[in-house]
């Protein structure tokens, strides 16, 4: 699993588009090469998905949000690498059934991993004789 945060800073004007859009840019969504937003319209429509907890298929998003099935089928993967999105039955949708859900799962994702580094780290210092360990008092 792989996904990208970005530190943007929030709209001050109030809209629902501009506060999906400042989601999905701090969740990497948005790339430089992807000057339609193609991505973006990928994840509308898984979304709009998971208002009715139905599983899309992806020539159901091509057609909704005039892409090729090409496009679609790129985004879906990158979208289901940075664990977003899970595939059911070659259907597509959120893994969790709202946003909130999806942030609070992708934390405890990313509060494991960061616990599985520190830990390696911590070995590794003892290993290269990094740490200095504490002497214990002799009573």
């Amino acid at each position: 699993m792989e996904f990208r945060v970005v530190r943007l800073r929030k709209p001050d004007e109030k809209s629902l588009n501009l506060d999906l859009q400042w989601f999905a840019q701090s969740l990497g969504l948005f790339g430089d090469r992807d000057k339609e937003k193609s991505c973006f319209r990928v994840f509308l429509e898984l979304l709009k998905a998971s208002r009715l907890r139905k599983p899309v298929s992806s020539d159901d998003i091509a057609l909704r949000s005039n892409l090729s099935r090409g496009t679609v089928v790129h985004h879906l993967h990158r979208l289901e690498d940075s664990g977003l999105i899970i595939i059911k039955h070659n259907r597509y949708l959120l893994r969790e059934p709202n946003l909130e859900n999806l942030i609070l799962e992708m934390k405890k994702d990313m509060l494991r991993t960061i616990q599985d580094i520190q830990e390696i780290a911590q070995e590794i210092d003892e290993e290269l004789g990094l740490v200095k360990r504490e002497k214990k008092a002799v009573s």
